[in-house]
């Protein structure tokens, strides 16, 4: 890769960061919307699960216009977007207002220029080394997490929740829009079937409608759907949790951000070992350090231990980033041809269905039964389904 590679690749893991940055900070905004709404949990976590709902059922229709036109308009017009409706969740007053300008307006923006669009964007430029370049741009996540986590909770403790959205909002306008700009002139078209490297040619040239009839599209969009419920069930409610038990707020953001600091570490290697390696299996070892981490998330809890906060986050960051750059990979391998983009999206679609799943269900289940073990355990057979339909796909290559 030359030098101007990897300048497109910084780009796109900076808007990355900061429309994700966005996404994670909500678990420190729900603390916020606690004190001053005092809303109940399943009410906040319904915000959240609004928004990956929303996001993943426009994921496939920001993806699939990625393959009709130039994805940088997308990104720029996101970036307008987002400004716009952070302004928005700055007024809310009532859980409707929470759910139409978070859950639905900026998920929206969010979609228009982030994941699906980069994905898009990443495997039409890098034919080789694409696991490397997705972890690459996927890291930008990760910087989003551990810098805007931890600023956005400074933030809110000197001007107030509301302040802060609105200082969100400018930071977006001057950031994503010069970047799109950048972006539509490096624009580069979709790969033909023919000149994907994968070793799956048979399924590469399949478009949406031929994808939906073979099992190993269904396989990939349940590993999606599974792993995301997982993960996510983390992201949003590992803060509450902790500061519930005796952990103070800031600390608890600053977990947040080791979560960021070791997602970045685990997209790269995660990304570079899966370029070497069966991407499956990589896929899996990073399940399994999902799982471990759930179990010391609990005993961190009821411990009220900082250090075993500290390691969960290095085990979540890890284990969810490494199978979060992989996925898409593994995709590309089976469908990487001209219709890439749409069926991708579908399989994100599938993953923000989990995201929007997984979080109310253990909001729920701390409702119903006042603490979060039943949540726990929820994510730990969720991400284990999500490892065996990983298991299968690898298995069905070789038939």
């Amino acid at each position: 890769m030359n030098r101007n590679d990897y300048l497109k690749l910084f780009l796109i893991a900076t808007v990355l960061a900061l429309a994700y940055g966005i996404w994670y900070s909500y678990s420190v905004f729900l603390v916020a919307f606690d004190e001053t709404f005092n809303w109940s949990r399943s009410t906040l976590a319904a915000g959240f699960s609004i928004f990956a709902l929303v996001h993943g059922v426009t994921n496939p229709i920001s993806s699939a216009l990625c393959d009709r036109v130039n994805s940088g308009i997308l990104v720029l017009a996101g970036g307008l977007c987002i400004s716009i409706s952070l302004l928005f969740v700055s007024l809310i007053q009532t859980p409707f207002d929470l759910f139409l300008y978070f859950g639905v307006f900026t998920a929206i923006s969010v979609s228009m220029c982030g994941w699906g669009p980069s994905l898009v964007q990443v495997q039409r430029s890098f034919k080789h080394n694409l696991g490397f370049a997705i972890g690459f741009v996927s890291s930008g996540i990760g910087v989003g997490m551990v810098l805007a986590v931890p600023l956005i909770q400074l933030c809110i403790d000197s001007v107030g929740w509301r302040n802060c959205f609105r200082i969100l909002s400018a930071i977006s306008f001057i950031v994503i829009i010069p970047i799109g700009l950048f972006l539509t002139k490096n624009f580069v078209p979709g790969l033909s079937s023919q000149s994907v490297n994968n070793n799956n040619l048979r399924t590469s040239s399949l478009n949406l409608s031929q994808a939906f009839k073979t099992g190993q599209f269904w396989l990939l969009v349940s590993l999606y759907f599974f792993g995301s419920m997982g993960a996510q069930t983390l992201h949003v409610h590992q803060v509450v949790y902790l500061v519930e038990k005796g952990i103070s707020p800031i600390v608890g953001a600053s977990v947040v951000s080791v979560v960021g600091l070791s997602s970045i570490f685990g997209k790269l290697v995660g990304g570079y070992l899966s370029d070497k390696v069966e991407r499956e299996k990589v896929f899996i070892v990073g399940n399994i350090i999902l799982i471990t981490g759930i179990f010391i998330l609990y005993f961190a809890g009821e411990r009220a231990s900082i250090p075993l906060a500290y390691l969960f986050a290095v085990c979540l960051g890890i284990g969810y980033s490494s199978t979060a750059a992989i996925a898409p990979a593994i995709i590309s391998d089976h469908f990487g041809g001209k219709h890439f983009g749409k069926i991708l999206g579908i399989g994100l679609f599938g993953g923000a269905s989990g995201a929007a799943v997984g979080p109310f269900v253990a909001g729920e289940l701390f409702d119903n039964f006042g603490n979060y073990k039943l949540a726990f355990i929820f994510a730990v057979v969720s991400i284990l389904i999500a490892s065996l339909c990983c298991t299968v796909v690898r298995l069905n290559k070789y038939k």
